[in-house]
C-alpha cells in the first residue's frame, strides 16, 4: 500500500484496511488468493483511495498521480476506487475479482 507520504506492508486484509483514513488520499495494491478446491491462483487489485474529507484540489491531483503509479504497478486484475470505510470489504474485493476472472468451476454442485 502506498500513500502520499509513506510505504506500508502487511500480512492480512485488516492491516490493509487500517492504512486508509478519511483525510487521506492513497493507492493500495493487494494480493488475494482466489480459486476453488481444484485451482488456486493469486490475483492483484489496484485501489485508489480518496477519503471523504479530502479537499477538491487534492482530489483533482489524484488522476495525475494515478497515471504515475500505474506506470510502475501495471500487473493487476481489477482496479477499484473507494472513499468510505465500508467499501474496504474483503468480500467486495473477492466479488470484483470473481467478475473479472471469467469461469468459476467450484465443486460442481448446483443450488437450484
Amino acid at each position: 500500500m502506498l500513500t502520499t507520504r509513506e510505504e506500508a506492508r502487511g500480512q492480512c486484509f485488516e492491516e490493509f484496511r487500517q492504512q486508509f483514513g478519511d483525510n487521506e488520499r492513497a493507492f493500495g495494491y493487494i494480493r488475494i488468493q482466489m480459486g476453488d478446491e481444484m485451482s488456486k491462483r493469486k490475483k492483484f487489485i489496484f485501489l485508489t483511495w480518496i477519503g471523504q474529507n479530502v479537499g477538491v484540489i487534492q482530489r483533482a491531483k489524484m488522476s495525475t498521480d494515478k497515471a504515475l503509479i500505474k506506470d510502475v504497478l501495471n500487473n493487476f486484475a481489477v482496479e477499484l476506487q473507494a472513499g468510505a470505510e465500508n467499501e474496504l470489504d474483503i468480500d467486495l474485493f473477492r466479488d470484483a475479482l470473481n467478475r473479472a476472472g471469467g469461469a468459476n468451476y467450484g465443486t460442481g454442485v448446483r443450488n437450484f
